[in-house]
């Protein structure tokens, strides 16, 4: 690793082979259900990926329940080498860092300042032993704020690709079809491209309303407004998702603790697992509508990915060749 890139982030996210940051420019689109469901369907690529999810959203830390782990027993643990992440599952695929582990009272508000949660957000990197992962998702909060600016200068380090690792962190835009959730969208758009963060695609979130009973479609928030968005300017439609009572009812079942999650962190799982034990919230995902249409909408961000890597490694070659 170059003196460049030894950071005490760069150094820990060295076993992460690649880091995808969710965005969305307005609340309520469902930024922090997209993350989660993205994660599901990255372990789904196959049975030995693992991921983890990194709750940036520090006023409003949803991810916890929305996975099961809103419990008195799920919490952070400090070993020696850092921080150990809550896992969902017993098979240690999906580990979650979120600061709503660390609060006293899971109702208690956060009431910080800018350089606080810069603080926060540098030990959320720098500290968490997340171990060998394939994807580590970050979810952060609505805009273009202090949480976002912290996290790219951390993540600095990592925008210079090197042979040994070709990756950058990229990003996935989430907005809604209505004119207002787009122009905020917009902003977010802008945002990437003023800190050079790679946009792999955007996806238009509560596309319709499927009917339980009849199966008709409503486009209740319009249609095609993110598609249109993404046409005009120039990045990679992901897909349209619409709104799933199926997967509200799962989320909800998960909030209240009927669908058992592990809440362990990594030494017992390494005790008690040789990682291909149950996962019922993957399981019970799968039995959604929105588990296929999110199915295409992952295949389509790792082969952003994908190309990214190759077009990387093309210009890391080209230049070798022309220094020699």
């Amino acid at each position: 690793m170059s003196e460049a890139l030894d950071t005490p982030v760069s150094r820990r996210l060295a076993s992460v082979k690649n880091i995808i940051i969710v965005l969305s420019g307005k609340g309520g689109v469902g930024k922090s259900s997209s993350a989660v469901q993205l994660a599901l369907s990255l372990l789904n690529l196959s049975p030995t990926t693992r991921v983890g999810l990194l709750d940036l959203d520090l006023t409003g830390p949803s991810l916890p329940r929305m996975v099961g782990l809103d419990l008195p027993g799920a919490s952070v643990h400090q070993s020696s080498s850092g921080w150990v992440p809550v896992y969902v599952d017993q098979g240690r695929r999906l580990g979650l860092m979120s600061i709503g582990f660390l609060l006293k009272d899971r109702g208690d508000s956060v009431v910080w300042r800018g350089p606080k949660k810069d603080g926060m957000i540098r030990q959320f990197l720098s500290e968490v032993r997340w171990g060998d992962l394939d994807y580590l998702v970050i979810d952060t909060p609505p805009g273009t704020s202090d949480e976002h600016i912290s996290l790219l200068t951390h993540l600095h380090p990592l925008f210079t690709p090197t042979p040994e690792r070709p990756t950058t962190p990229a990003s996935v835009l989430i907005t809604t079809p209505q004119t207002t959730a787009l122009n905020d969208t917009v902003k977010s758009l802008s945002f990437t491209r003023k800190l050079a963060l790679p946009v792999l695609g955007l996806v238009e979130n509560m596309a319709g309303y499927v009917c339980p009973c009849c199966g008709e479609i409503s486009d209740a928030f319009g249609r095609g407004g993110g598609e249109n968005m993404a046409q005009q300017n120039g990045i990679h439609f992901l897909g349209r998702v619409p709104i799933d009572t199926v997967l509200v009812g799962l989320l909800d079942a998960v909030s209240k603790g009927e669908v058992p999650g592990a809440a362990i962190n990594e030494e017992v799982a390494e005790a008690s697992t040789n990682g291909q034990a149950d996962f019922p919230l993957l399981e019970r995902y799968h039995q959604t509508t929105s588990s296929k249409v999110w199915a295409g909408i992952t295949r389509g961000v790792v082969e952003g990915i994908q190309k990214r890597r190759e077009d990387i490694k093309a210009r890391l070659e080209e230049s070798t060749t022309a220094s020699e």
